[in-house]
């Protein structure tokens, strides 16, 4: 697209920027892959374009803070621009993880799993945090898959800003004594569950 700058590129996608109506744009566009037979590549890419764009419509329209849709397209979403610096690159606060904990617990109130819930799909610009990056997002009353999103961001942050995150974690969530006590079962049967892509 003229005028466009990549950003990434990824397994599944690529992100570009650009300006839609004066506005700083992130697309993101999902990649043919060539050893799926072409029907089900098709329909595997709408499903998962379509997917991620209802779960962000859902979560903004609820306050959740994550970029706001623009368009979508066939395999493409177009999103506002968060600006600001991904948590896995800064030094987090106090502040900013129990900020990501509120977040998590309002999505699983909406029965959305994000499925890569770390500080590297957290962004903070100085004052707010948003959540980015739905790809792997679900909606889902399973107690197993909130569980693991937490764990995931057990694994990956220092045991004193977990102890803040799942402290506001279970603040906020109604649900959170049951959550917990599911991740205390997946923690002691020594595994997770590893979402993996077709």
């Amino acid at each position: 697209m003229e005028g466009s700058e990549i950003i990434g590129i990824g397994a599944e996608a690529k992100l570009y920027t650009f300006k839609m109506f004066d506005v700083e744009t992130v697309v993101k566009e999902r990649l043919p892959k060539k050893y799926r037979a072409a029907a089900l590549d098709l329909k595997i890419r709408k499903t998962r374009t379509k997917t991620e764009a209802r779960i962000m419509f859902r979560l903004s329209r609820a306050g959740v803070r994550c970029p706001r849709i623009v368009a979508l397209g066939r395999f493409s979403v177009y999103m506002e621009k968060v600006d600001g610096t991904l948590l896995k690159d800064k030094r987090i606060t106090d502040r900013e993880i129990a900020e990501s904990a509120k977040i998590l617990s309002r999505m699983h109130s909406l029965n959305v799993i994000h499925g890569d819930f770390t500080p590297a799909n957290l962004i903070s610009d100085g004052s707010t945090v948003y959540v980015i990056d739905f790809g792997l997002s679900e909606i889902t009353q399973s107690d197993e898959e909130k569980a693991i999103d937490l764990l995931l961001m057990k694994r990956s942050i220092k045991a004193d800003l977990y102890r803040i995150f799942e402290k506001e974690y279970a603040k906020s969530y109604s649900e959170s004594k049951r959550i917990l006590n599911r991740l205390k079962e997946v923690e002691r049967r020594g595994r997770y569950q590893v979402r993996t892509l077709i």
